[in-house]
């Protein structure tokens, strides 16, 4: 437990410099992130992000390896899906799809 509070810490005292080598400009980042400026650079000079939001700036400055991470994690939601047998054949999902088409008209 310890070790994660110091990687933790770590990360929040790299973050300045992620954003800055980060091809965005903070404008940006605080946009889309939602925060208000001077919210925004208290935080950075408190470090006092919580954990969601330096995943949702880390999610922006390097979406790659946010994609990479998200694409792995349903990768591995879909062998746990296959072990616990919650599959659907492919006569079911054309099905499925078929009456959700109709639905719609």
């Amino acid at each position: 437990m310890i070790q994660e509070i110091i990687e933790y810490k770590n990360i929040l005292a790299a973050l300045e410099e992620l954003i800055d080598n980060s091809p965005y400009k903070k404008g940006f980042i605080i946009k889309e992130v939602g925060f208000s400026s001077p919210t925004f650079y208290r935080k950075l000079k408190n470090l006092s992000f919580t954990p969601d939001e330096v995943l949702s700036i880390v999610k922006i400055i390097k979406p790659n390896e946010a994609f990479k991470h998200e694409l792995l994690a349903e990768i591995e939601q879909g062998r746990a899906d296959i072990k616990n047998g919650n599959t659907m054949t492919s006569e079911d999902v054309r099905t499925a799809m078929r009456l959700k088409i109709e639905s719609y008209q």
